[in-house]
């Protein structure tokens, strides 16, 4: 185990927005499914966690590998829940809340302890790992909750965790439990990581467009800058011929007085997310998958007569050959194949706009309909079908 310095917290941050925004990459572009997904990197977690378990000292280039594929494997497991089996948020964090309560009570009556100093031997380090995982799921349910709740943006949400993370930092050093502050600290990284990976990669307007392959690319690339670091410096492990510095002695009565802190500090922060969901609001993750309203009203013979055959055909051929890709399951596809629609589009805009403005206008909100549909970040199948039926149809297509 590495020791727990501000190195540690860094590198922890970089690993859950990589989760966050490696897992929304994987689940648009790879194109085998979110369940096919989630499956592989159950295998690569188990084969990453058996290398980490096979050392015999820390590593960091070992152990803060198996944290990235933790990090990718617990966002998966949650979004499968959401996305694919309909579980809603709230009962998901419920779940995976009672998880981690049943994976520490066990792990403190077998050892004695919940402290990852004391991870020494291989039931404690099993039992870290899975606790790990599962804080994991859990950061990325209630990250995601929070969102729902609130109709918060990607950058204004992260301010929450981070927040309270301040509280957990300002509580440790008033007094609080070492073992409970770090853990809750280490809980509220995932949902600061995984709105930092949304706010980075949400398109312009509700984040910083980066999108979510190059953001998982400069955050790869920091995790590996500072893991090279902590290889050569070893700054983030004792040496066992060092000194022992004497610890500082635990007050039960500070400590208890804290616990009182950290449930203002939980009580507060519920009161701000009851208040934020009263207020009136679409939720932020609503508005942006929301499509614009469509100037007007025009039947299929309306949108299409203005403009020549021939390019209705291009635009109708394209449209179809998308929603077939949809209903195939071929996200990735279905991606690539609304490009072609939104440039040949685009190309036209010049020679047909001028035809009929109100035609153009409306072919136009459908069409953004369809490209808002199928490069969400989570893309939802029936809604990407909806559109494309209806821009079909609008085209004077079979729907």
């Amino acid at each position: 185990m590495p020791e727990v310095t501000i190195w540690f917290w860094i590198i922890k941050i970089l690993c859950t927005t990589v989760g966050e925004s490696f897992a929304d990459w994987i689940n648009m572009n790879l194109g085998v499914g979110l369940l096919n997904t989630a499956l592989i990197f159950t295998g690569t977690l188990a084969a990453v966690l058996a290398w980490q378990l096979g050392t015999a000292r820390y590593v960091p280039f070992v152990y803060w590998l198996t944290v990235v594929v933790v990090s990718v494997t617990g966002t998966l497991y949650t979004d499968l829940l959401t996305d694919s089996l309909g579980v809603p948020l709230a009962l998901s964090s419920g779940v995976f809340a009672g998880m981690l309560a049943l994976v520490f009570g066990i792990w403190y009556v077998r050892e004695g302890t919940l402290s990852v100093h004391s991870v020494t031997t291989r039931p404690r380090e099993l039992f870290y790992w899975l606790a790990v995982l599962t804080t994991f799921a859990l950061g990325t349910a209630t990250g995601d909750w929070t969102l729902e709740l609130t109709g918060w943006t990607a950058g204004v949400s992260v301010l929450l965790p981070l927040g309270l993370i301040a509280a957990v930092v300002v509580g440790r050093r008033l007094g609080a439990n070492a073992v409970l502050s770090f853990w809750l600290a280490y809980i509220l990284t995932r949902p600061l990581g995984a709105n930092l990976g949304d706010w980075l990669g949400s398109p312009s307007g509700d984040g910083l467009g980066m999108g979510t392959a190059l953001t998982s690319v400069i955050f790869l690339v920091a995790i590996l800058a500072t893991v090279a670091y902590l290889t050569l410096s070893r700054s983030d492990v004792i040496e066992a011929q060092e000194p022992a510095r004497a610890p500082r002695t635990p007050s039960p009565a500070r400590e208890r007085g804290m616990l009182a802190y950290y449930a203002v500090v939980a009580v507060a922060a519920t009161a701000l997310l009851a208040w934020a969901n009263h207020q009136p609001h679409s939720a932020a993750s609503e508005e942006a998958d929301t499509p614009a309203p469509v100037a007007g009203h025009l039947t299929p013979q309306e949108a299409t007569a203005p403009f020549p055959p021939a390019d209705i055909a291009t635009f109708r051929t394209i449209t179809a050959d998308t929603l077939a890709k949809v209903d195939s399951g071929d996200q990735r596809a279905a991606t690539s194949r609304v490009t072609d629609l939104e440039t040949a589009w685009d190309d036209d805009q010049s020679t047909l706009e001028p035809m009929s403005e109100k035609a153009w206008d409306f072919l136009d909100g459908r069409i953004d309909e369809v490209l808002r549909a199928v490069r969400a970040r989570r893309p939802d199948k029936g809604t990407e079908v909806d559109a494309l039926k209806t821009l079909l149809a609008s085209l004077g297509g079979a729907a």
